[in-house]
């Protein structure tokens, strides 16, 4: 061989040497870059997680505060259902007391009537007698059967304000 290709092939085995020294730092700076990106990215995963844990938590206790709420509600509406269901039947046993104390006649209704007025065509007379109270005013009682029709016409009025107030009170307390 003579010199000039001992030197070039010394000059191939330098660069071929460099060329994998190159590739070789290549491979390892790869290497630790890819290292830091992962730890970057395992990083920003924690990060993230953190996060969705904290937002997570957030709204757990905004269900939690939402589902107090609406129990308390449904808890204060059936206190007043309840109270609403015991006035109506209160209601409706003072009612059948005052119908049974009207059908055995035990009670009667009656109205008052206004003496001085001429076109009621009733003849009372506008003395009080020696038995009655000196100013009390002059009644005429009602037949029965009209007496227990305006009983049930009162009977249905209360129930109907009863169902009013129930239904005021759910309203007031729904919209709150």
């Amino acid at each position: 061989m003579t010199p000039v290709q001992k030197l070039i092939g010394l000059g191939l085995a330098i660069l071929l040497a460099l060329a994998i020294g190159f590739g070789g730092a290549w491979q390892v700076q790869d290497w630790r870059m890819g290292k830091k990106i992962a730890e970057r990215i395992a990083e920003q995963s924690a990060h993230h997680q953190k996060e969705l844990d904290a937002i997570t938590g957030e709204a757990w206790l905004q269900q939690s505060a939402e589902l107090d709420k609406r129990l308390g509600t449904e808890e204060k509406l059936a206190l007043q259902d309840q109270q609403h269901t015991k006035e109506l039947s209160d209601e409706q046993r003072k009612q059948a007391v005052i119908r049974d104390r009207l059908a055995t006649t035990e009670l009667r209704l009656s109205v008052l009537l206004d003496a001085a007025d001429s076109a009621s065509g009733c003849s009372v007379p506008t003395a009080t007698g020696a038995v009655g109270v000196v100013h009390a005013a002059h009644r005429v009682q009602l037949d029965p059967a009209h007496a227990q029709r305006i009983i049930a016409i009162t009977d249905a009025g209360d129930h109907g304000l009863i169902a009013l107030r129930a239904c005021q009170a759910y309203v007031r307390e729904v919209s709150r």
